[in-house]
């Protein structure tokens, strides 16, 4: 079985693929290949040179990340030209190592904007969404070193709306006052719906 992982910002979804490889699932992160996509030699980054220039090139020939950040969240256009680059790249490694993993019981595609990109609900059985409120992923994030409300704002503002992943969900993980152990428990006891045997007890 194929499922696709998603989750707002701070939702804890990383945690819960986590959970699910200590399950026995196979674990595709397409964050991962992106960043793998735009390092010095990846993939993505000659057309991403031509697309935006030497300034969105580092000096050791990686996407400077910053600055493509800065750009993505003020110009819708400059987002969809990058996303035009990376997304086929993204997919078509995502679906080569999951095809690597066709032994495992279960495949996780872990996909951040898997709702919003709409190319992934014909590729997987079920869709999980990790899911808190939005005060929740705010307060979560913000913990994180480096990251301010404006850039919090911001990653909120590119994401769908906790509404529309819930009903684009075959699955729901209220992730909000749990323990780290009750959040393992309820993972692990999803995966076993799902026919994935756990290779630790709960």
């Amino acid at each position: 079985m194929r499922i696709g992982l998603t989750g707002g910002i701070g939702s804890g979804k990383s945690t819960v693929a986590g959970f699910l490889r200590e399950a026995g699932a196979a674990l595709v992160d397409t964050d991962a290949i992106s960043r793998s996509l735009t390092l010095p030699g990846g993939a993505a980054m000659p057309a991403i040179a031509q697309a935006f220039g030497a300034d969105f090139v580092t000096a050791d020939g990686a996407l400077d990340r910053d600055r493509m950040r800065a750009l993505a969240f003020s110009d819708a256009t400059a987002k969809r030209r990058l996303e035009a680059i990376l997304h086929p790249l993204i997919t078509a490694e995502a679906l080569a190592q999951a095809d690597a993993a066709r032994s495992a019981p279960l495949v996780v595609f872990d996909v951040p904007l898997l709702v919003e990109s709409g190319r992934w609900r014909a590729r997987v059985s079920r869709i999980l969404v990790v899911d808190c409120p939005v005060e929740t992923q705010i307060a979560r994030v913000l913990q994180r070193p480096g990251w301010t409300r404006e850039r919090v704002d911001g990653a909120l503002a590119a994401q769908t709306t906790r509404e529309a992943r819930r009903a684009a969900a075959d699955a729901v993980l209220l992730n909000d006052g749990l323990t780290l152990l009750a959040l393992r428990n309820e993972v692990l006891g999803q995966a076993a719906r799902w026919g994935c045997e756990t290779m630790h007890t709960p």
